[in-house]
C-alpha cells in the first residue's frame, strides 16, 4: 500500500473515540457501539498511541476531553458524515440523481429552446448541477474533441463532424433586426436586394462558418453585396447595435419574440440564410447518467 495511505490507526479507532467524546462515559459509549467496556478502552489507548497525545482525561467521577481531544474531534466529525453519506451518494449518482453536466450554448439556443429545457430538468433533477457556458460553435466543438463540456448547443454546417451525435433542435429562415426608425422597419415584408444600402453587424466567420457562408449566399442570390459594418460577439452585442442605430443584422422568428422598441424584427422573402441549432455530444464519451438524463429531457423538450 502507498505510503500516503498508511495510517497508524484504523476506522474504528475514529469512530469509537467519536462515542465516547459524545457520551464522556466509557460504559455508556460500549453499550451504544456494542462492544466490551475494555475492548473500548484498549482502543482509545491505540488511538492516543498512535497520535502520541492525551485525548482524554479520566477519572473514577467523570470523563473530559483534552483540548487534543477537542481538536480531533472537531476534525473526525465531518469526514465519519462524509463516509456515511457515500453509499448513498454514490447510488444517487450512478442512478442519475445527483451530479453535474458543463454544457455550452449560443445566443440562439438561450433565445429559444434552452431556458425550457434547464427549467423542466431541474425540475426532474434537482441534485444534477448544470454549468452553462455562453461559446461559440468553433470553440464548442473543439471543447467536446477534448472533452472539456458534456454537449452543445451549437449551429452545424452541412456534415456532421466526426464522432459527434446530435440532434436537430431548430431550423428557421432568417428575417432581419432593423433600427426601429429604419425606413422599411414597418414593411409587412422585405427582400434582402432592398437592404443593398443598409449596413449589416455579422460576427466572425470563425465562430460560425456554415451560418456564415449561408448568408454570403443569399446575399449572392439577392444580387446584392452585402455591406457589413462590423463583427462582433455574442449574439446580444449585435442587437446592441442594432438599437444604436448602426446596422442591420439576421434573426430567425423563434428568436424575435422579445426585443427592445428600438428594433423591428421583419421576416424576408426570396432568398434568406436559415438558423440552424443541434444539439451536440461526443459519441466516444463514458457512460454519464447525467448527461444521459439532461438528453433525455433535451430531447423530450424538442420532439
Amino acid at each position: 500500500m502507498p505510503r500516503e495511505y498508511q495510517y497508524p490507526f484504523e476506522l474504528r479507532h475514529l469512530v469509537y473515540f467519536r462515542e465516547v467524546a459524545r457520551q464522556l462515559h466509557f460504559r455508556k459509549a460500549a453499550e451504544s457501539l456494542a462492544v466490551a467496556q475494555p475492548a473500548l478502552s484498549r482502543c482509545i489507548a491505540q488511538l492516543e498511541t498512535a497520535l502520541g497525545v492525551d485525548l482524554l482525561n479520566r477519572t473514577r467521577r467523570k470523563v473530559e476531553l483534552t483540548s487534543a481531544g477537542r481538536a480531533l474531534l472537531e476534525r473526525i466529525e465531518p469526514l465519519l458524515r462524509a463516509l456515511a453519506a457515500v453509499p448513498g451518494d454514490i447510488q444517487a449518482l450512478a442512478g442519475g440523481q445527483i451530479g453535474h453536466v458543463r454544457v455550452a450554448f449560443t445566443g440562439l439556443a438561450m433565445a429559444t429552446v434552452l431556458p425550457g429545457i434547464l427549467r423542466d430538468f431541474n425540475r426532474r433533477y434537482p441534485g444534477i448541477r448544470v454549468e452553462l457556458n455562453e461559446s461559440p460553435t468553433s470553440a464548442q466543438l473543439e471543447s467536446l474533441k477534448t472533452g472539456e463540456i458534456a454537449c452543445g448547443f451549437f449551429h452545424p454546417d452541412a456534415a456532421p463532424p466526426p464522432g459527434l451525435t446530435m440532434k436537430v433542435l431548430l431550423r428557421e429562415k432568417n428575417g432581419v433586426l432593423l433600427p426601429a426608425d429604419h425606413a422599411l422597419a414597418k414593411a409587412k415584408s422585405i427582400r434582402l436586394r432592398d437592404l443593398a444600402n443598409t449596413p449589416f453587424v455579422m460576427f466572425p466567420r470563425s465562430h460560425n462558418p456554415g451560418f456564415y457562408d449561408r448568408v454570403l449566399a443569399a446575399f449572392q442570390q439577392a444580387g446584392v453585396t452585402p455591406r457589413i459594418a462590423d463583427e462582433v460577439w455574442p449574439r446580444a452585442n449585435a442587437i446592441g447595435l442594432v438599437c444604436a442605430g448602426l446596422g442591420a443584422t439576421f434573426m430567425c422568428p423563434s428568436e424575435a419574440r422579445q426585443l427592445p422598441e428600438e428594433v423591428a424584427f421583419r421576416p424576408l422573402s426570396g432568398p434568406a440564410p436559415e438558423s440552424r441549432l443541434v444539439l451536440g455530444w461526443s459519441k466516444s464519451a463514458a457512460p454519464d447518467p447525467a448527461l444521459s438524463a439532461f438528453l433525455v429531457v433535451a430531447g423530450a423538450a424538442t420532439a
